[in-house]
């Protein structure tokens, strides 16, 4: 029989404790939250929390996996683009949303392969919420277990490669192929990834829709970063 008194009976307890506590993280009342668990501050985790969008509910997004510097926030930025701007650095996996008196307001992103097709300026003439996806030929032919369930397309939805919103670039009047979109993956965010174009957290693209106008410029820089500092 298992000899619960003296010195020993606090360590045992905390054993059995302990499994719950760690339960916790999992979810439910109680669990300790992405801030807690990566040290981020409450203010920013906050922004990527779950929330109700339309007929959809994004999930909140496990911020342990997402490296800091690709969570939103406002810095300072150097750039000759008027307020308004939409600057989209591959090299260094950042967007900009340029704003008055040296400031942009920074996103992370994860450049797929069709993020790396253009380069240069265009405008963003066309945007969705929970937009439709169909993959491209290409993306058939190169996974096609992966992609032939989807060649006729896929609507909007939790599930949608595109995310909740979606915002085409057209230049000179035509559509670049060119998109700023959101992901079912954060993951990936601040990293090459094999498909796709720029891709943001759902709770980021919603916030950068929220902000910009049909018209809005975007300039998209490939192979050198500008000069921005947090």
């Amino acid at each position: 029989m298992t000899n619960f008194g003296g010195s020993r009976a606090p360590r045992y307890l905390a054993l059995l404790i302990l499994p719950a506590l760690l339960a916790g993280c999992a979810g439910g009342n109680g669990a300790l939250s992405p801030a807690n668990l990566t040290g981020i501050d409450s203010t920013t985790a906050s922004k990527y929390a779950e929330l109700t969008d339309g007929p959809y509910t994004v999930p909140a997004i496990d911020l342990s996996d997402i490296d800091p510097q690709m969570l939103r926030q406002v810095i300072d930025y150097r750039t000759k683009e008027p307020a308004g701007t939409i600057v989209v650095d591959t090299a260094t996996r950042h967007l900009y949303l340029v704003q008055p008196n040296g400031k942009a307001m920074r996103y992370g992103i994860g450049v797929g392969n069709a993020g790396l097709a253009f380069q240069g300026s265009a405008t963003r003439n066309r945007k969705a919420e929970w937009p439709h996806w169909r993959p491209t030929v290409n993306m058939v032919n190169r996974e096609p277990v992966r992609y032939r369930h989807w060649v006729k397309g896929m609507n909007g939805g939790l599930g949608n490669p595109l995310g909740a919103r979606a915002m085409y670039l057209y230049h000179g009047g035509r559509d670049t192929m060119f998109r700023i979109h959101g992901t079912t993956e954060p993951e990936t965010i601040g990293h090459a990834v094999s498909s796709g174009c720029i891709r943001l957290m759902n709770q980021d693209v919603i916030d950068l829709f929220n902000r910009v106008r049909t018209g809005t410029r975007v300039v998209v820089i490939q192979a050198t970063a500008m000069s921005a500092a947090s």
